[in-house]
């Protein structure tokens, strides 16, 4: 059974940001709120928002039947800017922090893993890209 409390509200923007860090940060949020619903309108249960390790951010998790999917989601003006905002430095920090949820989630460490990538961009339905890159990266 996933833990529910893995979910949580997203945390308040920093204070006394730039304008310009405040307008990113909400961006993020809206467009990871889109990706969610996306995911589960096409059948996913989501485990997990914005999971933070010593690593990085685990934007989401996802889960249908035995596959887990470690979702990255990005925000830009195009699909195609924010598909190459994924880096490789970028997918190298998504998988270390996927090791330390494992370590935190030992019940799915048996599941069918996947890294996807969910690309949002204004007026454009959201882009799920499955398997957008794997641990060998």
């Amino acid at each position: 059974m996933a833990k529910t409390d893995d979910i949580s509200p997203p945390p308040a923007p920093p204070k006394l940001a730039a304008p310009e860090r405040v307008a990113a940060f909400r961006t993020g949020i809206s467009a990871e709120a889109r990706a969610a619903a996306y995911l589960m309108a096409k059948g996913y249960r989501i485990l997990a928002k914005r999971f933070r390790t010593p690593y990085g951010e685990i934007d989401i998790v996802a889960r249908r039947r035995n596959l887990l999917a470690f979702v990255e989601v990005k925000a830009r003006a195009t699909l195609d800017d924010a598909a190459y905002a994924v880096t490789p430095r970028n997918q190298r920090r998504i998988i270390d922090a996927v090791q330390a949820w494992l370590m935190t989630h030992p019940e799915h460490a048996e599941f069918e893993m996947r890294f996807d990538v969910m690309l949002i961009a204004p007026k454009r339905l959201p882009r799920h890209l499955l398997a957008a890159f794997d641990a060998s990266t």
